[in-house]
């Protein structure tokens, strides 16, 4: 008879979070493809004090949820990042955003810091519509940023703000991804969508923007916009899974196009803030059925060419 200890639950029965069986189980699901390991573009790292109050706000099932969101990963900082590695994320990032003024440039102080002492992290940095923007902006990039995060939703501003016109230009030149929050998902706000965002990529085309989760819940719009702009792209965070299919389905017959967007999909977790194991979010790729090349490109390769990553 076999012995069963706690990190190795009974078949059926659901890993423990950052148990030895939940890594494995993980792995499994990558190890197949021949991959070296994963990259994850859509992870959450920041001060502690505004940690605290995201995870107060989904505790609270605040009005932007709309329905009980538990934090499956709510640990201390480096357990998160141990958990990460135990998964075999080669590479992540520590994506935080602005809600306010003069509050940007602090984060991005913060993010320099972190970035230099996890050398997997992606060094992060974000901005917001206010004069200064410019100004930090170009000083991230001296710092060393790799990617930018802003969340449309949360931060209340529209992205062709007048006051980002310098931010966009600077950004464009550096040839940087901006991962930006733009659907309406999951509740609309007052500058949520697509049409906002093609108002920048009209004035700057060479953009590199990466949609986060797919674009819910503009998910056809957001698609023809990655296929009309060279440089715009997808990722999948928390797409597909079995909680955003209950409220914002996928559209089935868009999938042969995310198919043949495979080169500008990129994997992405919502780690730590996901209400579900890790794994969940990897078999939600996997059943889609969309091939074993085009997983091996969403689950590493395409942000291995972004970041140039050995």
């Amino acid at each position: 008879m076999r012995l069963v200890c706690p990190d190795d639950p009974m078949p059926g029965a659901t890993p423990t979070p950052f148990s030895p069986a939940e890594a494995e189980a993980v792995r499994r699901l990558w190890e197949p493809l021949g991959l070296p390991g994963l990259i994850d573009i859509h992870t959450h790292f920041m001060p502690r004090s505004v940690l605290d109050k995201v995870w107060a706000y989904f505790d609270s099932a605040g009005p932007l949820l709309g329905r009980e969101w538990p934090i499956t990963y709510r640990a201390e900082e480096q357990t998160r990042v141990d958990g990460l590695s135990a998964f075999g994320v080669r590479a992540f990032t520590s994506m935080l955003y602005a809600h306010k003024p003069d509050m940007a440039a602090w984060l991005n102080t913060w993010a320099a810091e972190f970035a230099a002492l996890q050398p997997r992290c992606l060094h992060t940095s974000t901005f917001y519509p206010e004069p200064s923007a410019p100004q930090y902006t170009r000083k991230a990039l001296e710092d060393g940023a790799r990617i930018f995060k802003v969340h449309i939703q949360v931060g209340d501003f529209s992205p062709d703000d007048p006051q980002l016109d310098d931010v966009w230009g600077i950004v464009e030149d550096s040839g940087l991804p901006v991962i930006i929050h733009c659907g309406s998902g999951p509740a609309p706000g007052r500058f949520t969508g697509p049409a906002p965002v093609e108002n920048v990529l009209k004035r700057f085309p060479r953009l590199r923007l990466i949609v986060a989760h797919m674009g819910t819940f503009e998910y056809l719009e957001f698609l023809d916009l990655a296929e009309r702009y060279e440089n715009v792209g997808l990722d999948t965070t928390m797409s597909f899974t079995d909680f955003s299919e209950q409220g914002a389905p996928y559209p089935r017959e868009a999938l042969p196009r995310v198919k043949a967007l495979a080169d500008k999909v990129f994997w992405g977790s919502d780690y730590p803030n996901i209400p579900y194991p890790y794994a969940h979010g990897i078999e939600s790729l996997i059943r889609l059925d969309l091939g074993d090349d085009w997983l091996r490109r969403v689950l590493h390769d395409n942000a291995a060419e972004l970041f140039d990553l050995d």
